[in-house]
């Protein structure tokens, strides 16, 4: 295989290693393949267990008896003269079975609540990481369309300074820029196979993913402002973030738990019949048997206790989420806001005459006009400046995802 055939499947390879994907594409995949979510479903079919063994009574009870020795007429398992049986059925009292099926439905909607709120974490974690490879990757090209021009430059000014055309200090000048975009280039890489590991877990593609979205996209992502204030924002938090129905669900549960202990306080009835064939009043007789336990005391009485308290720890917990939800949706609400003003300050128009003067600048310094020095210090102030902007575009809609998990209803995008 000769030098371009093979440098032609390297590149196949490469664009071959790479799945474009838009964002709901991802989003696809993640419900269908995440393992996570998959396990975590499992709870809610154990849940259903539980309430299907909660109906289960318990099992008849069957005994009997035969003679093993007839002092009488000395004889050894006189089966045809004595011999009985007995079956009998545990009665629950005091609602104790409907409770218990209570108790685990309502443990069935906190399996669906945990649910739901990993659902909303892993795909705040997907929208993340996803936006955070978009970024990095235009970073990534921009970095790398400086260094282009300066490793030529570099390249030239190195073959002039051997000729003592140029100082050896502006070709240091220029290798330091060198050197800061390669490290830039560097940590951007490194964040890159970060994020595009971490969709690889959220999506179960095994290819490298390259965000598909496109720029009138990102525009309308970046100007949306869904809403009025913060309280609009608490009022909906409340309604909707499961992590905080957790914490109210919890309480109903734990008093659904209680009242089920304290039905276990009530004794339950033994019903049973019994067949005798010679030792009782009668011969062949039937009898109705009838048994309950003395209560002389609450067998239950400390678990009632210990269900009583967990009620009121669950209230004070939902007060603390209740408290604790509402300070981070104002505290996420502000970051936004802040993010948004500070980037609404920044006109297209800006960014447009940046780009302008960076392609001007390169112009006037190989046409002579610009000194190196005005040059290198130009070129220093675009690198971090460039790196910046996308940092704060990144930014702003991180916190709008932000606050859509604590809301946890559509409000951006």
């Amino acid at each position: 295989m000769n030098k371009i055939a093979r440098l032609f499947v390297i590149i196949s390879s490469v664009i071959t290693a790479q799945q474009q994907m838009s964002l709901l594409d991802c989003e696809n995949a993640f419900q269908k393949n995440n393992l996570q979510l998959l396990a975590e479903q499992y709870n809610i079919n154990i849940a259903d267990a539980d309430i299907l063994q909660a109906k289960i009574w318990e099992l008849p009870q069957l005994s009997g008896y035969v003679n093993a020795y007839n002092p009488e007429d000395r004889r050894a398992f006189d089966v045809g003269r004595a011999k009985g049986a007995e079956v009998s059925q545990l009665i629950y009292m005091g609602g104790k079975k409907k409770n218990e099926i209570a108790f685990a439905k309502s443990n069935k909607e906190l399996a669906q609540l945990q649910f739901s709120q990993l659902l909303v974490e892993l795909k705040t974690q997907l929208h993340t990481n996803y936006y955070n490879l978009y970024y990095e990757k235009l970073k990534l090209e921009n970095t790398n369309k400086q260094l282009g021009y300066m490793n030529d430059l570099l390249k030239a000014y190195k073959v002039q300074s051997a000729k003592g055309n140029v100082s050896l200090k502006d070709e240091v000048r220029l290798q330091s820029i060198v050197i800061q975009l390669n490290n830039d280039k560097l940590g951007i890489n490194k964040s890159i196979l970060e994020f595009d590991q971490n969709l690889k877990v959220l999506t179960g593609i095994t290819e490298n993913i390259e965000p598909q979205i496109s720029d009138l996209e990102v525009k309308e992502i970046l100007a949306s402002q869904p809403f009025g204030n913060d309280d609009d924002l608490k009022r909906k938090a409340l309604e909707n973030n499961a992590d905080y129905l957790f914490n109210l669900k919890l309480i109903d549960n734990s008093k659904l738990y209680a009242q089920w202990q304290k039905s276990l306080n009530v004794p339950d009835l033994n019903l049973g019949a019994g067949y005798d064939q010679n030792s009782g009043t009668f011969k062949n007789e039937v009898n109705l048997m009838v048994g309950i336990p003395l209560p002389l005391w609450k067998s239950n009485r400390g678990n009632v206790e210990k269900a009583n308290y967990a009620i009121q720890q669950n209230q004070k917990n939902a007060e603390f989420q209740k408290l604790n939800l509402e300070t981070k949706v104002e505290s996420a609400f502000q970051i936004w806001k802040n993010q948004y003003d500070q980037l609404l300050e920044i006109k297209s128009t800006d960014l447009d005459n940046l780009d302008l003067v960076y392609n001007g600048i390169l112009k006037n310094f190989r046409n002579g006009n610009v000194s190196l020095i005005e040059f290198t210090d130009f070129m220093e102030s675009y690198r971090q400046t460039a790196l910046q902007i996308y940092d704060m575009k990144n930014d702003l809609i991180q916190s709008a995802e932000q606050l859509n998990q604590l809301v946890q209803t559509k409000i951006f995008y």
